[in-house]
């Protein structure tokens, strides 16, 4: 695996140096870079635009049988750079020992080449029995909106029997992450001049009050075994224009992490019950949980897998965060979805951002070994 190892550093270093940073996302470019490599390694490749210059590629490498496909799906646009300054060069793949640097190198291009390696060894290999398919997405860290429009298409992403999202995770396996209710709640007052507050009506009150009355609110949710229990945090408030004004108007962000067992519907009007008629609320994204039982059949021989590289024998959580598969997982009929790739996850989204080389190498090995076994193909 000397050679493959070396393919997929070089890849990532490739892949780094795409500026995909969302917004804008400018994924074409990369998107074309990866059709390219795959089309000349046999994968039938198509690409759909959610908006101009906002690629999607489904990448499919047939096989003979009548298994059903392995997908494995990854996004290519990352993070901005934050406002502390980079000590590397975020955009060139530099090495300081184990260490490549890079925006996205953990979130998550180190993950795409170690799909897209392990994928185009997988062509090497004669008489697979299923088909491996690759979702490489644009506009995943701005709310799926890629994988959102490719599973909206019908015929294009077609079946699947398994998922695995090559989110960052240090090559440990987990079963799926919790879903994300975010919601917008504002409060309405009068406008008046700040010296005479008594002739106007200030909106930052009431606000004040939903906070604190969200604070430790019991969601409702049922502990699940995979996921866990249901989070909420107030994310932003913002009210008033000026110091010597009422407001008259005040806007509060609150982010919901969910767990199986109670519907999204549910919660809002638990919420305004709790929040009160003085409240408006607006939905701004809403995607379930996705969890595979830990004692599915496929989750546990992935387990074995990776077993030979850890030890762990723990049964797989889930993640809290959202990946496309809060997407993808729904189109493909609720198909046995993990989470696992070699990035670092405490990484993500931080300044001088890297991933560990021999971790990159691992997840070759480790995916060839899924796919291998999925396709039901010998060793070379």
């Amino acid at each position: 695996m000397k050679s493959v190892s070396k393919e997929v550093l070089l890849l990532t270093q490739e892949l780094l140096r795409f500026n995909t940073i969302n917004p804008p996302g400018q994924e074409k470019a990369c998107a074309d870079f990866l059709a390219d490599r795959l089309e000349g390694s046999g994968f039938e490749v198509e690409a759909y635009e959610f908006s101009p210059g906002r690629p999607n590629l489904i990448a499919r490498l047939r096989g003979s049988g009548d298994e059903l496909p392995l997908c494995y799906a990854m996004h290519m646009d990352t993070v901005p750079l934050g406002d502390s300054q980079w000590t590397r060069d975020p955009f060139s793949g530099e090495f300081d020992g184990d260490r490549l640097y890079g925006r996205g190198a953990s979130d998550m291009k180190g993950g795409i080449a170690a799909c897209v390696v392990s994928a185009i060894e997988m062509a090497k290999y004669p008489n697979r029995k299923a088909d491996i398919l690759l979702v490489i997405t644009a506009g995943e860290e701005t709310g799926c909106e890629g994988a959102a429009y490719v599973a909206s298409l019908n015929g294009v992403l077609g079946d699947a029997g398994g998922l695995i999202i090559a989110e960052p995770t240090s090559n440990r396996l987990f079963a799926g992450h919790k879903g994300v209710l975010w919601l917008e709640l504002k409060t309405r007052g009068l406008a008046a001049h700040g010296s005479m507050p008594a002739e106007g009506k200030n909106a930052i009150y009431p606000a004040a009050g939903a906070v604190l009355k969200l604070r430790g609110v019991d969601l409702g949710y049922p502990p699940h075994p995979v996921l866990g229990t249901a989070t909420l945090n107030v994310g932003t408030i913002a009210g008033g224009t000026k110091i010597n004004m009422v407001p008259d108007q005040a806007v509060i962000h609150v982010d919901i992490r969910t767990v199986p067992g109670r519907t999204s519907d549910e919660t809002i009007s638990h919420l305004k019950n709790i929040l009160g008629p003085g409240v408006e609320m607006n939905t701004l994204l809403d995607f379930d949980a996705v969890a595979t039982d830990p004692d599915n059949e496929w989750i546990q021989e992935v387990s074995a897998v990776l077993s030979n590289y850890s030890g762990e024998t723990a049964p797989p959580k889930g993640l809290p965060y959202f990946t496309d598969a809060a997407l993808l997982t729904p189109a493909f009929n609720s198909a046995p979805t993990i989470i696992l790739g070699p990035g670092e996850p405490e990484l993500a989204h931080k300044t001088d951002e890297f991933c560990l080389v021999p971790r990159l190498s691992e997840a070759v090995e480790i995916y060839t070994e899924i796919s291998r076994r999925w396709c039901k193909v010998s060793d070379l």
